[in-house]
Formats: structure tokens, C-alpha cells, sequence
């Protein structure tokens, strides 16, 4: 799809796409979703104050999501493979802020130093390094500093017609919410509804020793997308 037809297909969203020029395009690809409910007394220890928790039927959720950041560039700006293209994973909690329903992130890993420290330097974002391999049916990481790591082995299922409510909401971000310094950075986006699949999980093994009490090896539930194009616009900051 190109830009003009991502951004004209919005009738799902929640708020209107913003006013001003998106500055960013890139590609999320071949996303695997592990999700956890969880208990809100310990979600609240890693969310910031200024931050709600967004709860879904009364209860808050974390996810991880394992997937290929793919030809990231800024606008007007052809993506460059060494840097644009590169395995990431995100622990996520998800929040609101001024009644708009986002992602708050615990955690963001890239496998490629150099994507990191640029993504990190203008996001602001949590980005690290951790040595990752992915292969068709498998996922690895491991990150020595935090005693991380991660392997999933898996296989694709059938494509899902008809979301559940549930599906909708834990999938349907179009807002990152972020501390930094200065307050909260909030980023708008924007893509087309996340194609979902069902998928089976053959092999498991996830240690985040910092989220024990949230993530392990039983997922409440489990998704698969082929991915989906990715408009984003540049950061504001909610000073406090």
C-alpha cells in the first residue's frame, strides 16, 4: 500500500489522525504477540504516575511481541538495509493518557547495535542491544547485561475473520507513551488493522529476571501477524 492509501483507511480508529506532516515510514513484519494478564499492584511498580493503566474488562495486560523492524526511514528519505532493517522485542504494558488508549513500553531490544543507538538518540525511547536470531519458525535472544533471553519455536495457524474485542483492544495502539527527563513523550501513529492469525507455540523458554512477576512460559494468549505498514509522526513532550 502506499502512504496515501495506509492514511485513508482509518475509519477504525478511536481520534482522527493528526493534522500535521508524518515524518517517519516503517515496516513491522512476521510479529509474534505473547500476552499476560496481570496484577495492577505489581504492573504499577514499572508505569510511570502520570500514566493510567488501561484496563481491559477490569484487568491489566502485558505483552510481548517479537518481530522485524523493517525499512524504517524518515520521510522523503529512502530506507538504508544496514540500519532500517533489524529484529526487535518489546515488553509492553498498555496505558492512557488524557482518554487516548496507548502502549507504554518496559522494555525495547534491537538486534543491530548501530539501529539501537540511532532509534534511542531520536525517540528517546528505551532501546538496547541484544544479540538475536530468527529463523522461519524460531525466535532467540540473549542479553548478557540483563540476563535476558528468549526462544520460541512455533508454527503459523489459520487466519482470523472475526476479532474478538479483546483482540481489538490489545492490538488496535495507534500511541506510544514514554518518560524521558522532561515529562512524558507521546508519539502519534498510524497503520491499517493488524492481520491476526492463530498460532501454536511447539517450544518456550522467556527469562526477564526484571519482569518474573509479570512474563514466563504460560502466555494467556497468543497471536501471529504478517505485520503491517507503519506511519508515525514526530514526538511531543507533556511537560510536567
Amino acid at each position: 500500500m502506499t502512504t496515501k492509501e495506509i492514511l485513508a483507511d482509518n475509519k477504525y480508529r478511536t481520534w482522527d489522525i493528526p493534522n500535521q506532516t508524518w515524518q517517519y515510514y516503517q515496516e513491522w513484519n512476521n510479529a509474534i504477540f505473547l500476552h499476560w494478564q496481570v496484577d495492577v499492584d505489581e504492573l504499577r511498580k514499572f508505569v510511570p504516575d502520570d500514566l493510567e493503566i488501561d484496563l481491559f474488562e477490569g484487568k491489566p495486560w502485558v505483552s510481548l511481541v517479537a518481530f522485524t523492524m523493517e525499512k524504517i526511514r524518515p520521510k522523503n528519505l529512502p530506507y538504508f538495509p544496514p540500519i532500517s532493517n533489524f529484529d526487535e522485542i518489546n515488553i509492553r504494558t498498555y496505558v492512557k493518557r488524557n482518554n487516548k488508549t496507548g502502549v507504554y513500553f518496559l522494555s525495547i531490544e534491537g538486534g543491530t547495535k548501530i539501529s539501537c543507538k540511532i532509534a534511542k538518540l531520536l525517540s528517546e525511547l528505551p532501546y538496547r542491544f541484544s544479540k538475536m536470531e530468527r529463523q522461519e519458525n524460531s525466535y532467540k535472544s540473549n542479553n548478557e547485561t540483563f540476563n535476558d533471553s528468549l526462544f520460541l519455536k512455533f508454527s503459523k495457524g489459520k487466519f482470523i475473520k472475526q476479532k474478538t474485542d479483546f483482540e481489538k483492544w490489545i492490538t488496535e495502539r495507534y500511541a506510544l507513551f514514554q518518560d524521558s527527563s522532561n515529562g512524558i513523550n507521546s508519539f502519534d501513529i498510524h497503520h491499517i488493522e493488524w492481520p491476526l492469525y492463530n498460532i501454536e507455540i511447539e517450544q518456550i523458554n522467556i527469562n526477564y529476571p526484571r519482569f518474573k512477576n509479570l512474563i514466563g512460559n504460560s502466555p494467556t494468549y497468543t497471536h501471529y501477524s504478517t505485520g503491517v505498514q507503519v506511519i508515525a509522526w514526530n514526538k511531543q513532550t507533556i511537560k510536567f
